[in-house]
């Protein structure tokens, strides 16, 4: 089985490596409901027990399918993960009614009576002072009435993290595509600050949207040509070496102690074998060396998301 590590203060016993269940929604390619209900069903098997979704994802089909493959499995066996707020590309919605209700739709999809853990979705998008007067009160009331356990928030832009926990209690954060080969901000800049609150610490995109693997890179991704440039040059240094990047970037990124669990997604059942097997195996401290070379002048380059003020 995987190796587990407990999230910030919340008691709470998570795998180094968590599901993300964002595929389930279509959000990469079409998916069988048999690939969707099977790649749960590994996933468990293979100890990635921590699961992590999003009204968002396939704009609700994510939830709805997670909830049909979880039927039966006992739910003191996963930890399940959702947000709320965001609901479309454009899509934005933090209000405190908007909270009550995301809870119980949430529930319902999911069959489950409550939420282990739900975070504020990509709050860069919004003026983020809402999430700490409105949004974050309204959750915890949700914790009063037993349907959700801990609360917290994910985005992209390092700014966001001190911006809420300078003001107020969170119990975790996701933070994404910042903890990999080629960007180490959300270590470098917030993990300490995170750490020395109590508050746990979840990355996610290991592979940061298919840069950190040998598949064709989706017309959406928004990094700089010299990083995509970087990328292929380090995948084809590690192909010569007999090995396939997202091995390395996998390892990698589950291998901080610091950092509780890392989320990656596939509706491939195949795909969640392979990951699970590369975490039993070593790391190759020389490749990496390498390949952080190759990444050098590149590092930590990244894009603007959302708002430019939480940038």
């Amino acid at each position: 089985m995987l190796p587990q590590r407990l999230l910030g203060r919340t008691g709470l016993s998570v795998p180094v490596l968590g599901f993300g269940a964002s595929s389930l929604g279509q959000e990469f390619r079409p998916v069988t409901l048999e690939e969707a209900l099977q790649s749960v069903r590994v996933a468990l098997d293979c100890g990635l027990n921590f699961i992590d979704t999003s009204p968002f994802y396939g704009r609700g089909m994510s939830e709805v399918l997670l909830g049909v493959a979880l039927r039966g499995v006992p739910r003191d066996s996963y930890t399940l993960c959702t947000k709320l707020g965001r609901y479309d590309l454009g899509h934005f919605d933090f209000s405190a009614r908007r909270v009550a209700e995301s809870v119980d739709v949430s529930l319902h999809r999911l069959g489950t009576d409550h939420l282990d853990i739900v975070l504020c979705h990509d709050i860069e998008f919004v003026p983020m002072q809402q999430i700490v007067d409105e949004t974050l009160p309204a959750l915890r009331r949700a914790v009063q009435a037993g349907k959700v356990r801990f609360i917290g928030f994910s985005g992209y832009p390092q700014k966001i993290f001190r911006f809420i926990a300078d003001q107020t209690d969170v119990d975790c954060v996701l933070s994404y595509n910042q903890y990999t080969l080629q960007n180490t901000r959300f270590l470098d800049e917030t993990v300490p600050y995170l750490k020395a609150k109590g508050i746990g610490v979840m990355n996610a995109g290991p592979f940061s949207a298919r840069l950190l693997t040998q598949a064709a890179l989706p017309a959406w991704l928004k990094e700089p040509e010299e990083v995509k440039a970087a990328a292929r040059a380090a995948a084809a240094l590690c192909a010569q070496r007999g090995t396939d990047i997202a091995k390395l970037a996998l390892q990698f990124s589950c291998a901080h102690p610091d950092i509780s669990t890392t989320i990656a997604g596939s509706a491939n059942p195949a795909n969640i074998r392979r990951w699970a097997q590369w975490l039993q195996e070593p790391l190759d401290s020389e490749l990496l060396a390498d390949v952080l070379a190759i990444f050098a002048p590149v590092k930590n380059l990244g894009h603007r998301e959302g708002l430019p003020e939480n940038n």
